[in-house]
């Protein structure tokens, strides 16, 4: 069966889906935080198994939690851009979709950008991609699906992740049930496979 990511990397090209020539290493990201309640808990998993990982942060809510988003950079991880507010840049125009972005930058100091939702025109891309490294996925977990039983969430990383893969969870309290049963999961099967989990590297905008 191909995933319909590996199809979509067929057709935006300009987007990073999965990087080459990263022999066992795994790349993990974790969009939409930080939160209080669940970033603070993935900070320590990680640090657990020595895994350093990318954070995909919302604006809003660095700008309402400072401290911890210092300290995902200070722990040695990545920070990507994921909007101010969430939004979805189907259903939002070009201009809209661009400044939120703009407005996030504001308080997220990356290059990286991962646009909510995987959802963003191409005329956004053309705008972006000047600025930014567009980082989608080729693994995901949809940690956030309180329908997804939790076995096959794990299922869903172990089976498809390989060296290279850009694997996303998320921290917030929508995936906290899936999440505190995979991750651990996850960090222990790879390390013991001899993977290490390294941050996509980012530049200061």
């Amino acid at each position: 069966m191909i995933k319909k990511e590996h199809i979509a990397a067929k057709i935006f090209r300009d987007l990073t889906w999965h990087f080459t020539g990263k022999d066992n290493e795994l790349f993990l990201t974790f969009d939409d935080g930080p939160t209080l309640e669940i970033t603070p808990w993935v900070l320590a998993a990680l640090k657990e198994f020595n895994a350093k990982a990318t954070f995909f942060c919302i604006g809003k809510n660095v700008k309402k939690y400072p401290d911890l988003y210092n300290q995902i950079l200070n722990e040695g991880h990545s920070v990507g851009n994921h909007s101010y507010s969430h939004i979805k840049g189907w259903k939002t125009s070009n201009q809209k979709y661009v400044e939120s972005v703009q407005k996030a930058a504001q308080v997220i100091d990356s290059n990286l950008f991962r646009p909510p939702f995987g959802k963003i025109r191409p005329q956004q891309i053309g705008q972006l991609k000047q600025d930014f490294k567009i980082i989608m996925w080729d693994v995901f977990s949809r940690d956030y699906d309180s329908k997804l039983d939790k076995e096959k969430c794990l299922k869903n990383v172990l089976d498809f992740s390989e060296s290279g893969s850009i694997i996303v969870f998320h921290d917030t309290l929508k995936a906290e049930r899936n999440l505190k049963y995979v991750l651990p999961k996850v960090l222990k099967h790879f390390s013991e496979q001899g993977f290490v989990f390294n941050p996509i590297e980012f530049k200061s905008k």
